[in-house]
């Protein structure tokens, strides 16, 4: 019997110890567990850039010419980018830039896809609530999207920048980006478009046109009008635009009223707008879905063959979708130099980054 007793409380000891670590093992398995899941939490909060969509969607009017420029627009219209935040695109087409400013001004429309022009800075003296907020296209090394081009027959002649003066060379339009450009590479021969024979030739086509019947000597030309004067064996393309104007902000996203007065709108838009930019810049610049990029293109965009952007050079487009500061003053020097401006600018009053600021600070940094 001492036996049977003695066998009882050992295993009832046994039990109470089996018992007992089982207790603690029951309860330091919640602790672990919570740790764990805090940690997969903060790892969470540190990756959540996520920004809620409109509700109800908001439609935005967006005057633009459909341009391979406007790719910020065309390629997150294609690929559901401002869908995804609440936007509705609505594009409109203007027949003139200044059109474009009485309707961001008025409200009429929200967002413009422009160049600079005297009309837009006077309109932001007159108090106009409009402002410069995105990168539309600038120069990039050996990439000059829009480019002085000499006739074919005349490369022998026209070698340097002196060998311009006198010559007979054509913009689309005065007092605007085309003289600015044009001026600038005469400046490099120490020269003005007072020294040449200037010419005004109101569309891209007829001073390609103009320098096959050797009407003119050169002009100033936008892709696809470039490649094609290439390729027809009528202009060459000259010297790249990053020797005559590196700084250059050549074209602009602009905010209306109705824009900035709806900050929830305008930088959910900007979101859209740089992602957009980077799959551009990831096509045509890395080599990455360059196919896709290019179909979205040729559907949405005035250039619709495929072939032509393997030829074209491509409008060098900021990732971060910042606005080139020193690129705008120089704009309002040029301009304020030759009494186009009633009144005192700077590039800090026309320009706000603070939108493109925004979108980096949701979609990080660009890798360069």
């Amino acid at each position: 019997m001492k036996r049977i007793a003695l066998f009882l409380v050992v295993v009832m000891l046994l039990s109470a110890l089996t018992l007992g670590c089982g207790q603690n093992a029951v309860e330091e398995k919640p602790k672990e567990v919570a740790q764990e899941q805090e940690v997969q939490k903060d790892n969470m909060d540190d990756k959540q850039t996520v920004l809620e969509p409109l509700s109800p969607v908001v439609k935005v009017t967006v005057g633009m010419k459909e341009v391979v420029s406007d790719g910020g627009v065309l390629i997150g219209m294609a690929k559901g980018y401002y869908k995804e935040l609440g936007i509705e695109i609505e594009a409109v087409n203007f027949s003139t830039g200044q059109d474009m400013i009485n309707a961001l001004g008025a409200g009429q429309l929200d967002v413009g896809c422009t160049v600079t022009a005297s009309g837009l800075f006077n309109a932001i003296l007159r108090d106009i609530p409009i402002k410069i907020v995105g990168d539309k296209g600038i120069n990039v090394k050996d990439q000059g999207y829009y480019r002085l081009m000499i006739r074919k027959d005349l490369v022998d002649e026209i070698k340097d920048f002196k060998d311009l003066r006198g010559r007979k060379l054509a913009v689309v339009g005065t007092a605007s980006l085309d003289e600015i450009a044009l001026d600038r590479v005469l400046n490099q021969g120490g020269m003005t478009t007072n020294d040449v024979d200037l010419q005004v030739i109101r569309s891209f086509p007829d001073i390609v046109a103009a320098m096959s019947n050797k009407s003119i000597d050169g002009g100033m030309v936008i892709e696809p009008f470039v490649a094609a004067a290439i390729d027809k064996d009528i202009a060459d393309p000259w010297k790249d635009p990053s020797e005559y104007d590196p700084d250059a902000q050549t074209a602009l996203l602009v905010y209306g009223k109705s824009m900035l007065d709806r900050p929830e709108v305008a930088n959910r838009f900007m979101v859209a707008y740089v992602k957009s930019l980077r799959d551009y810049n990831d096509a045509f610049f890395k080599d990455i879905n360059k196919d896709e990029i290019i179909s979205i293109l040729a559907e949405y965009s005035v250039v619709k063959e495929k072939e032509l952007y393997e030829k074209m050079f491509p409008v060098g487009l900021d990732p971060d979708g910042y606005v080139r500061m020193k690129g705008i003053q120089m704009d309002l020097d040029w301009y304020k130099q030759r009494d186009l401006l009633k009144g005192e600018l700077k590039a800090e009053d026309v320009v706000d980054n603070s939108y493109a600021k925004y979108a980096v600070e949701i979609l990080g940094n660009y890798p360069k």
